[in-house]
């Protein structure tokens, strides 16, 4: 039986060194579809006949008050929403780590006791959480600031105009139709940006930007007052670090496939997972009641968290020389 002619073909592949997956798929689709052309010929079959009668659909999405959109605006808004969750994520590691760190090194060298005798516990508390803060926010507006002056030196040096980014939607995909040679994909990313709900989106990443670190800095920064030391943190980072991981897992996976669905719905009241999971799914269009219902949420927990924080971090700070347990955490909270 000629090998064009069965179902299953086994191929041999030899390399100096393991290939990836991507290449062994992209061998696999290839000689894949090779062997079904010699299929359809031995079968008489004309290719270039099939490949005449193929078609390109695209879909045209439109919803019931007459707002168009297409592939570009899904994808602009997977970006948008993926990047701001991404970004929380990233600044709540880095930052609230710089807490802890914070709180340790004050404990460990006995300022802290000079400095508890002037205001109270939950006061020093909030002021390193926002001081820390106000310097994170400090240092992203300065790379703003980096970015835009590199933006105009770029278009100063090669050529760019980057004044029609702020024309008007329909003004762009006028430009797009009329000039053939003009970039038609980026007008079409340009637009479908301008297409979002920029302003609900812009209020939305703040409130909620600004509530999910404020929720875990005060976790990191009671995991700091209850150690003397780093190594001792460890034990206590799991707690923090997990609906972090799991945030970021359903908002790659589970929003990006249903951003409407009930895995997606459910995580993105869920305080612990909210920040990032509803700032993934708001660029899709979330009903403003969820968004104010699951902002409330998140604030009441911050501020429960904050006040049983301050119970650890009135005990811990003074604490020196006990590693402690989960067990003596929660009798500092009874205190």
């Amino acid at each position: 039986m000629p090998i064009e002619a069965k179902k299953n073909v086994d191929v041999e592949f030899y390399s100096a060194e393991t290939p990836s997956l991507e290449i062994i798929t992209g061998l696999e689709n290839k000689i894949e579809q090779r062997l079904k052309e010699l299929n359809l010929k031995s079968k008489g079959v004309d290719i270039a006949t099939l490949k005449n009668a193929e078609t390109n659909i695209t879909i045209n999405q439109e919803n019931f008050t007459g707002e168009k959109t297409s592939k570009a605006d899904s994808l602009v808004k997977l970006i948008f929403g993926g990047a701001a969750g991404y970004l929380l994520f990233m600044f709540i590691i880095i930052y609230g780590n710089m807490i802890m760190r914070s709180v340790i090194e004050e404990k460990t060298s006995r300022i802290i006791e000079v400095i508890i005798s002037s205001v109270k516990p939950i006061q020093l508390m909030l002021g390193k959480i926002i001081g820390t803060t106000l310097a994170g926010i400090t240092q992203f507006v300065i790379w703003i600031l980096l970015g835009s002056i590199l933006m105009v030196i770029a278009s100063l040096i090669f050529d760019i105009d980057f004044t029609q980014i702020n024309t008007p939607q329909q003004d762009l995909m006028t430009q797009a139709m009329q000039n053939p040679d003009s970039n038609t994909d980026a007008q079409l990313f340009i637009s479908a940006f301008f297409n979002m709900p920029l302003a609900n989106l812009i209020i939305a990443f703040i409130l909620f930007f600004i509530s999910g670190y404020l929720l875990y800095s005060s976790l990191y920064a009671a995991i700091g007052a209850a150690v003397d030391n780093e190594t001792d943190t460890q034990q206590f980072m799991l707690p923090i670090i997990m609906p972090l991981i799991l945030a970021v897992y359903v908002g790659g996976f589970t929003v990006v496939g249903d951003p409407h669905g009930t895995v997606a719905t459910i995580f993105s009241f869920v305080p612990f997972t909210s920040p990032v999971v509803m700032l993934m799914r708001i660029p899709f269009g979330v009903p403003i009641w969820q968004q104010i219902l699951s902002l409330l949420i998140l604030i009441g927990t911050f501020i429960f968290t904050i006040w049983l924080a301050s119970k650890i971090y009135r005990v811990g700070i003074l604490m020196y020389g006990k590693k402690p347990t989960y067990k003596e955490l929660l009798k500092w909270i009874r205190y």
